[in-house]
């Protein structure tokens, strides 16, 4: 069985930064997609930033240009870097990994604040 580990979320004032990590509790082999969603109090799940395997990169419209997903698929591991952070980022941000055969992981939650 294998468990996402996600650390690295807190408390931020506007402007600041974080660093989000995930790691996959063991080795984890043909990965399709490693991705970060989050969740506002009263709002539904969205997707943040996603890396498929191969590279190939996507951000939604609302962190472009401020947040930078990167990761390792043969590792299991995936790193969200947060920058210029405002109020509206505020959420519980979870990291997500995709196998091929419908199999999906999900971290436990990891809560960002960005608040003066």
């Amino acid at each position: 069985q294998v468990q996402l580990v996600e650390s690295g979320g807190g408390l931020v004032q506007p402007g600041g930064s974080l660093r989000l990590s995930c790691a996959a509790s063991r080795s984890i082999f043909s990965i399709n997609i490693m991705g970060w969603y989050r969740q506002a109090p009263g709002k539904q799940r969205e997707l943040v930033a996603s890396i498929r395997s191969g590279g190939s990169l996507m951000y939604a419209d609302p962190v472009k240009g401020r947040f930078t997903i990167a990761g390792d698929n043969a590792k299991g591991t995936v790193y969200l870097q947060m920058n210029s952070l405002k109020p509206e980022d505020t959420a519980v941000y979870y990291c997500n990994v995709q196998l091929p055969g419908g199999v999906t992981y999900w971290g436990q939650g990891t809560q960002v604040t960005v608040s003066s």
